[in-house]
């Protein structure tokens, strides 16, 4: 019985020690943090952002570390302490006043993000005035800062979060959303936001070299940022491979180990042999576009063909070329038949203007004047991937040009003034044959596509799909109705079909051309009739979808019952060896599509006998 009593009161006595040790253990926390905060013993770390067109540094991400061998040196622990305790605001505060001041002390260029959590966000009232002070005191100009906002929790009050993202835009702060992808709900906040960056959580970005699900995530983001003017940064990037593949989809900017990992002095650019890499133009096979680019112009329409240096030429020999050809305005420098650079004409001249260069320089090589970072792009990159490629990089490409190469070597240059030319002439060609309500191609260039896929010996599949009781609805209904019937086949069509490889054209009226290259064509058609059905529900009175349709005139005059309408899509498989026209296969379209609409309500008919060009009359 007294060994009973005994070992009870030592189980009391060692809960009790443990409990007073963990209290104390917190007790010390707590302190460590009160004098990290007075102190503000902060280790600012910096993590480069790079331009993945130029490889050239455009910021740096802000990171924050307690005191070196400290159980708090790590941010997790560090953070979580801080929001135990209720001191986040406070923490965060100091991190930024650090981060800033020390960014300014080693004149670090570009733009700096730095990380704020939503609720802290929130509280803005409080926030905003000390970021404010933080800005002044650091002589950082607001232009040069974004708020990253960082996603722990789920965000409820999108409400205040608008409100206190507007309060730091009036400092002239921008606004970043990390990880997204990850979390709660990173989308609602990209919708609510519309902040000026975006970055993609690491885990879709490790590994989208080999994973095609990560590949189509990351190219679905690209368009909403597209169509939201948002500037899509890649978080992770740790191999040369993931480094392409982000490059080659266009984002434009990057960031992780393999580029730079977060140090307290980051070198002010990329190592030589990172650097080697942008060199290359990026494989266009990723870029957004659609299934048109294959047959549209490249860059060999505005090729000019201008005669290199090497790279031993001498700079007085560069001069004196652009002495005697003033129209000239700039001279790319080869080494090995590659070219390396460009020596832009104003630049030269403007260095020999000024007192001695000339002299210093003149017999030196000319590689003192060449821009060592020059835009080279593939002759067969086409004008659109070309265009998406210099807006992203940077803005001396427009005034330098670029080189255009074949395999790697020279074969001529180009001037962004001829390209912008073409492109207007483009888009006033492509304006011409558009249909002026839905903006889709119109009959020539659908002819034209489908002359290149017969030229091409691609099989493909034809959908024409036509409307039914259109012009009833219109009468009945009204033409603004009837326009926005319209729209929503396009949104219809659009949604059920591979924008990268599918075509769609607008014939006419309430008549359509779909182009399928995807393989499971059949799927799609009856997604889309089902979509529409659901889709149109919402144009009509209850008391007509409770009929199924409505009493309205006929051709004849007299009123008669007419049904709701519904989408007829009329299909025909094309076999490339039968030797057809574009005229033929429309025929052949339009006759399966009058097929379709002896069916009753939204039907798919499917030509499935086989085409033969002798049997088909134009």
């Amino acid at each position: 019985m007294q060994k009973e009593r005994d070992r009870t009161t030592n189980t009391i006595s060692s809960i009790a020690q443990y409990l007073e040790c963990k209290g104390s253990e917190e007790q010390r926390m707590s302190m460590a943090l009160s004098k990290i905060l007075q102190e503000e013993s902060l280790t600012p770390l910096y993590q480069p952002i790079v331009n993945l067109q130029s490889g050239k540094f455009v910021g740096y991400e802000g990171l924050i570390r307690g005191p070196s061998n400290s159980p708090l040196h790590s941010p997790t622990a560090l953070f979580r302490l801080a929001k135990t305790h209720g001191l986040t605001i406070q923490l965060e505060g100091a991190s930024r006043k650090v981060l800033l001041k020390q960014f300014a002390a080693q004149e670090l260029k570009g733009k700096l993000f730095l990380n704020v959590s939503p609720d802290v966000l929130m509280m803005s009232h409080i926030d905003v005035t000390a970021t404010s002070q933080a800005i002044k005191s650091s002589d950082v100009g607001p232009e040069n800062l974004v708020i990253e906002l960082t996603e722990a929790d789920a965000v409820y009050d999108y409400t205040r979060l608008r409100d206190a993202a507007a309060e730091y835009r009036d400092l002239g702060l921008k606004l970043a959303i990390d990880d997204l992808g990850e979390g709660f709900s990173s989308l609602r906040l990209w919708s609510e936001l519309r902040p000026e960056y975006v970055k993609i959580d690491m885990h879709f970005i490790q590994g989208i070299d080999l994973d095609p699900v990560k590949l189509q995530f990351v190219r679905s983001v690209l368009e909403i940022a597209l169509e939201s003017n948002s500037i899509v940064i890649a978080e992770g990037i740790e191999t040369e491979a993931e480094l392409m593949t982000v490059r080659d989809l266009g984002i434009h900017y990057g960031q992780g180990y393999f580029l730079g990992r977060p140090i307290a002095s980051p070198l002010p650019a990329l190592p030589p042999q990172i650097l080697a890499l942008f060199r290359n133009a990026p494989n266009t096979q990723y870029l957004r576009g659609n299934c048109c680019q294959k047959q549209a112009p490249t860059v060999r329409k505005i090729m000019r063909e201008v005669a290199p240096v090497t790279s031993a030429t001498s700079a007085n020999d560069v001069y004196d070329l652009f002495l005697r050809q003033s129209d000239l305005q700039v001279i790319p420098v080869l080494e090995g038949g590659a070219p390396i650079g460009l020596v832009n004409r104003f630049r030269m001249i403007d260095r020999f203007a000024r007192l001695y260069q000339r002299e210093l320089y003149g017999k030196k090589c000319c590689v003192h004047f060449i821009d060592s970072q020059p835009l080279i792009v593939d002759h067969q990159t086409s004008l659109q991937d070309l265009r998406h490629l210099i807006v992203e990089s940077d803005p001396q490409h427009l005034s330098n040009g670029f080189i255009i190469t074949d395999a790697g070597q020279y074969v001529g240059i180009g001037t962004g003034h001829d390209l912008f030319c073409e492109l207007t002439q483009m888009q006033m060609r492509a304006a011409r044959y558009a249909n002026p309500l839905t903006q889709l191609p119109g009959n020539v260039p659908i002819n034209e596509h489908i002359d290149f896929l017969l030229s091409t010996g691609e099989d493909f599949v034809i959908c024409y799909c036509d409307l039914d009781h259109f012009k009833s609805f219109n009468d009945l209904y009204g033409y603004r109705k009837g326009d926005e019937i319209i729209q929503v086949t396009v949104d219809v069509l659009k949604s059920h079909t591979d924008q990268d490889i599918d075509f769609i054209g607008h014939v006419g009226g309430d008549d359509f051309i779909v182009v399928f290259k995807s393989s499971d064509w059949e799927t799609r058609c009856q997604q889309m009739l089902r979509s529409f059905t659901s889709a149109t529900r919402r144009f009509y009175s209850d008391e007509h979808l409770a009929l199924g349709g409505y009493m309205s005139e006929n051709r004849q005059g007299s009123q008669s019952f007419t049904e709701l309408v519904s989408m007829s899509l009329g299909v025909v498989q094309i076999d490339a060896a039968a030797a057809l026209t574009s005229h033929q296969v429309a025929e052949a379209a339009a006759c399966a599509k009058s097929e379709a609409k002896k069916m009753r309500g939204s039907s798919l008919f499917i030509e499935r006998r086989q085409l033969i060009a002798d049997t088909v009359e134009v």
